[in-house]
């Protein structure tokens, strides 16, 4: 068996010898795991090789076997290709065949061998085996591979799959995809043998394999296109999606197009996992197993199915899990975005886009509503963490209510649920431009209706009073004749906001101080009376600071202010104010800096922070004895949401 390296089992049952080939070909990107592949197959005598489709599993294998000072004699090599049946014994009698002509038998006529027969007649000597793209025969080959390591001691095997054959002394190397610089390497050389003039704009090149998300494959068919599409309109048709990626040049069909190599990998899935598969293309974010659950299941899907859904589909990489086993916070899963293509493709083929749409729709605002109720009990980091995890599918659904109106009054009430995102995190305008998509889409004189308008009317206080305004004046009607205590103290608190910014503070007082006494102090959609009376008395420091530090301790001992970072930050911002405005620096910086620390500690809130440190800013360190007259009291532009009143200077 000298000089021979190889046997290639191919489509037909004909066998033929392989010479040594050169080093890698087109690898790109995959020294670490190449180095890794070699080290193990000196190590084991069982090497797979996993990863998700197109992610160059093949192509690393037998760039890894290439080196001449390898430990084995001879390679036999058996490749399942497009199109070979998967019967039975199907590969037992291909690896039979590619056995026994490695020992100088079997050349393609007569009566296949026995896998038997071929082991007992191979001679002595370090054999490797590799078993490429065996996905379609997978539990086969976890037998035929067990038995031959077991009746050959000289043997070794390495596999290439989607998943790992499970035995217990297999050595898995998993493949992930490329780094965006490796694979914009790889788009840029594919394209140039493609025979793509000049160099493709590196923004948009980079943008491409973002998109995605560095398969190699994508990657190359993504080159093939721009022979007729400049990088950056590639980038812009890869947004809507990739499915449609398709070239003339691979030889295995289903490498021809995106489309079909994932749906070689499709079809292999259990009916189960299809179903999932389809189902969870409705996400635009990454999502737990429960999330999963309650979208997935149906009459034909029972709930306890979908975690072995899940597991099977993170193995064959159509899934990304985002924490290891055993990790102490729950698991999140994400999938792939062609996978997700793939998955809305066959959502629609089976007609239930709308009933998966109204499973999310309904978990989005339920965990909006989770994530306010988290707010008001006084856990608002973990509202806050919520609302980060979720936040691509809660945009996904408000973005999809702004043009579907069967899903506009669920997005509202999502966006409602979500009021102290909008206000404390500075995301004013983003908030904004939600409600007023979604408002032309829901009826005019509705309490939802005028719910939203209160909202839109407090995150553009800032940034447009005047639309404030003219949103306040259609919503307090409707807030009036309904009788909702809470929508007329909150409609009453963004009055004083906006006749704060016209230095109207007479007028704002009374505003803050009708919304504290009209809003029930456990009302849910909207802040609680300590933050009316916390804006109360940042007016009142302007001009009364002993009657300030009252209306802030007020705020201090409402019964949600213990438990409310929110609230306890904007009524100690305004104790530091009144202690400023009383003469006192020193008591003011010190109040301020306990009020930021204790905020750090618990609640990432952008806005009372910045009012902070501007006012810290303000302080001058040496606040002793004789360190001279209080500062003049900043005066700050208003945040573009102005849940509370800047403070003012003059006044």
């Amino acid at each position: 068996m000298t000089g021979v390296l190889g046997v290639w089992a191919g489509q037909t049952g004909g066998v033929r010898l392989l010479e040594r080939g050169g080093g890698p070909q087109g690898l790109v990107g995959r020294e670490t795991e190449l180095a890794a592949v070699r080290g193990a197959l000196r190590a084991h005598r069982l090497v797979s090789v996993t990863g998700a489709a197109g992610v160059g599993k093949s192509r690393l294998a037998l760039a890894a076997v290439a080196p001449a000072e390898a430990p084995w004699r001879a390679m036999v090599r058996v490749r399942w290709h497009d199109g070979v049946p998967a019967g039975p014994r199907a590969l037992a009698g291909r690896i039979a065949q590619a056995l026994d002509a490695a020992g100088g038998g079997y050349r393609g006529t007569g009566p296949a061998p026995e896998l038997g027969e071929a082991v007992r007649a191979l001679p002595d000597g370090e054999l490797l085996l590799i078993l490429d793209d065996v996905d379609p025969v997978h539990a086969q080959c976890a037998g035929i591979v067990q038995s031959l390591l077991m009746a050959l001691p000289a043997l070794r095997v390495l596999v290439t799959a989607r998943r790992p054959l499970g035995l217990g002394d297999e050595h898995v190397v998993r493949l992930a995809p490329l780094a965006t610089g490796p694979a914009a390497e790889l788009l840029r050389a594919s394209a140039e043998a493609h025979g793509v003039p000049g160099e493709p704009d590196p923004a948009a090149v980079a943008r491409v394999c973002r998109l995605l998300e560095g398969n190699p494959l994508a990657i190359e068919l993504a080159a093939a296109q721009l022979t007729d599409l400049p990088a950056d309109a590639l980038a812009d048709r890869l947004q809507d999606g990739q499915c449609w990626l398709a070239a003339t040049g691979p030889l295995l069909k289903r490498h021809r197009s995106w489309r079909a190599s994932l749906g070689a990998v499709h079809a292999l899935c259990e009916p189960a996992a299809r179903k999932a598969w389809r189902r969870l293309s409705v996400f635009a974010g990454d999502f737990t197993e429960r999330a999963a659950v309650f979208v997935c299941e149906g009459a034909d899907l029972s709930p306890d199915r979908v975690p072995g859904a899940l597991a099977h589909l993170t193995a064959i990489g159509a899934l990304e899990r985002g924490s290891e086993l055993g990790a102490v916070l729950e698991p999140r899963y994400r999938m792939t975005r062609a996978a997700r293509d793939f998955g809305a493709e066959r959502l629609a083929a089976a007609g239930e886009s709308a009933a998966a749409r109204g499973r999310h729709a309904r978990h989005c605002r339920s965990t909006a509503a989770v994530a306010e109720t988290l707010w008001n009990t006084g856990l608002q980091q973990q509202a806050v963490r919520l609302v980060q995890d979720e936040l691509a599918d809660l945009t996904a659904l408000v973005r999809r209510g702004a043009h579907d109106t069967g899903h506009a009054e669920i997005a509202l009430e999502t966006v409602l649920h979500l009021w102290f995102w909008w206000v404390a995190h500075e995301r004013a305008r983003e908030g904004a431009g939600h409600v007023l998509a979604l408002l032309p889409r829901l009826p005019a004189a509705d309490r939802l209706t005028a719910r939203g308008q209160w909202l839109a009317g407090w995150l553009t206080t800032g940034a447009d009073p005047a639309t404030a305004q003219r949103l306040l004046d259609r919503a307090w009607p409707v807030a009036v004749l309904s009788g909702d205590d809470a929508l007329v103290g909150r409609i009453a608190h963004v009055h004083g906001t906006l006749a704060w910014q016209r230095g109207e503070l007479a007028t704002a007082a009374a505003h803050y101080r009708h919304a504290a006494d009209t809003v029930p102090p456990l009302a849910p959609g909207g802040p609680t009376p300590a933050v009316s009376l916390a804006a109360l008395a940042i007016v009142h420091s302007a001009t009364a600071p002993a009657r300030a530090v009252r209306t802030a301790r007020r705020a201090l001992a409402q019964r949600t202010g213990h438990h409310d970072t929110w609230a306890t930050a904007l009524a100690q911002y305004a104790r530091a104010l009144a202690d400023l405005r009383a003469g006192h620096p020193g008591r003011a910086r010190r109040r301020a800096e306990r009020a930021l620390g204790h905020l750090d500690a618990r609640l990432d809130a952008p806005q009372p922070r910045a009012a902070l440190r501007r006012l810290l800013d303000t302080l001058p360190e040496d606040t002793g004895p004789g360190a001279g007259p209080a500062p003049a009291t900043p005066h700050p532009p208003a945040p573009a949401s102005a849940p509370v009143p800047p403070p003012r200077s003059g006044t």
